[in-house]
């Protein structure tokens, strides 16, 4: 018997009537003789209410509450889906994660995954269950609950499907599969029937939300089987694997944009050398991560730099770089929001020459000012006004090709937009 690891997200659950229909499709797939494992998100929008009941009592919560608080979650999820299988006649038995043998990191708000110990699903499968487990949690060895970061259930259920050595992971969300952007954007976004790990990690790190950035690094490095499907319907989804096959004439596969950006510059540093490492060596001891890096000529023995970063990780790194201003002398610091990052991917960028310089030219054509670049083999990235963001994704998709005839499906079965 094959063992299948299936993920659903929160909107897949969001709702009853959404979650008797996951049941009966995981009681589908049992009954075609697969043993299944099941990672479940909180249903609809219970992470974010939770994170605003928290803020309207404590404006800076502990992490560590926040961590008790938010997995609750899951915990509902999965106990109201199980009770839902029972009802449909089958066997099914809830594990939070840290039941589920999911052992972290002693980080808060952001945890990874150091080992997992699967023995109850193991027990649960060997009797006949379906074992259901709580996504984006998990435990430190000295018993603190942890959770993952958003969009860590799909990390639950690559990592498990590595641990138990899965046939397959399927991750289920309201698409059905990995398009060439944001089907809410451009309604004729195409889907792809088959991306490749890199490509697919360049996406989800430059914003497309369809996968979990460590979910996939996970996947890659364990060469875990991945394919993304919708809960909506009965379509092949999409097969993540170690190489595609370019379509012909296909060089960008994807377009990704980010909105979580701001930009922070530092203005007359001394031009000596430490002063990058002083800088990104504070912001990184307090867990922030930095995107774009761009540093101007020097005059007068003093230079400009910029670089992007999380949103809402701004306010922070600014406390930061204003406390160690007696270590890195500088004139002025200042930030700019309202910014966001679009992106070009494809595995067929590193032979192809000219495909940054057709993105330049579509963005000046909207008339937008780009105001940082970064590139590597695979990918090109924009930092622009985010005022435009739309108008420039559609005109990207249009000139490289990726525009269908047929409009995108999105959500459940009224949803198709």
């Amino acid at each position: 018997m094959s063992l299948i690891v299936m993920k659903f997200g929160g909107s897949s659950v969001g709702t009853t009537e959404r979650m008797q229909r996951v049941a009966q499709r995981i009681v589908d797939k049992k009954l075609q003789g697969h043993r299944v494992v099941v990672v479940v998100s909180a249903m609809g929008d219970t992470t974010d209410d939770l994170i605003d009941k928290s803020r309207e009592l404590n404006a800076e919560p502990p992490a560590r509450e926040m961590d008790m608080l938010l997995t609750t979650g899951e915990q509902i999820s999965v106990a109201l889906l199980a009770m839902t299988i029972h009802k449909l006649g089958h066997a099914a038995r809830s594990f939070t994660g840290w039941q589920a043998g999911i052992s972290t990191e002693a980080v808060h708000g952001k945890a990874r995954i150091t080992d997992i110990a699967p023995k109850r699903l193991l027990a649960a499968l060997d009797e006949g269950d379906i074992a259901i487990v709580a996504g984006f949690q998990g435990m430190t060895e000295d018993g603190e609950i942890t959770t993952l970061g958003r969009g860590g259930s799909d990390t639950t259920a690559v990592a498990l499907a590595a641990a138990l050595q899965a046939d397959v992971c399927e991750i289920y969300t309201d698409v059905d599969g990995v398009y060439s952007t944001d089907p809410r954007v451009v309604k004729c976004a195409r889907k792809l029937d088959v991306i490749s790990y890199d490509e697919m990690l360049e996406l989800a790190h430059l914003g497309a939300a369809v996968l979990h950035p460590r979910a996939v690094e996970y996947a890659k490095h364990n060469q875990v089987r991945l394919v993304v499907r919708s809960s909506f319907t009965q379509n092949e989804g999409t097969l993540v694997r170690e190489e595609a096959a370019m379509e012909q004439g296909v060089v960008v596969s994807g377009i990704a944009f980010d909105k979580n950006v701001a930009r922070i510059s530092i203005l007359g540093v001394e031009d000596v050398p430490g002063v990058l490492a002083n800088v990104f060596g504070a912001l990184a001891q307090e867990g922030i991560d930095v995107d774009i890096i761009v540093q101007s000529g020097v005059q007068n023995g003093k230079a400009d730099f910029s670089f992007t970063l999380s949103l809402s990780d701004r306010p922070k790194a600014m406390a930061v770089i204003e406390n160690i201003r007696s270590v890195v002398p500088y004139r002025d610091v200042s930030f700019e929001e309202g910014l966001v990052k679009v992106s070009i991917v494809g595995a067929g960028m590193v032979s192809n020459p000219g495909v940054a310089a057709k993105m330049f030219d579509v963005i000046s054509k909207q008339g937008v000012s780009i105001k940082m670049v970064s590139t590597s083999e695979i990918k090109c990235s924009c930092v622009i006004a985010a005022e435009p963001l739309q108008d420039v994704v559609r005109a990207l998709h249009t000139a490289y090709g990726l525009d269908t005839a047929e409009a995108a499906f999105v959500g459940g079965p009224q949803e198709r937009r």
